[in-house]
């Protein structure tokens, strides 16, 4: 993810990254067993991991804010 859609995720709604985060997770998991398969390298599934954990955390601070 590039530095300005990390910075986009913050204009985004709840709803919409948690739409975000169903499609992360799914792309997740077809990348984790495309490994398994040895047709993807490491570096995607972990990109896509720390993507996914990133949605997370905006989703979270925004819980938190409106708590």
């Amino acid at each position: 993810m590039k530095q300005n859609d990390i910075r986009a995720l913050h204009d985004k709604t709840v709803e919409e990254l948690k739409a975000q985060v169903s499609e992360l997770s799914k792309e997740l998991a077809r990348a984790r067993l495309e490994k398994k398969a040895g047709r993807r390298q490491n570096t995607h599934v972990a990109m896509i991991a720390d993507d996914l954990a990133r949605v997370k955390t905006v989703i979270r601070k925004k819980e938190l804010e409106t708590a």
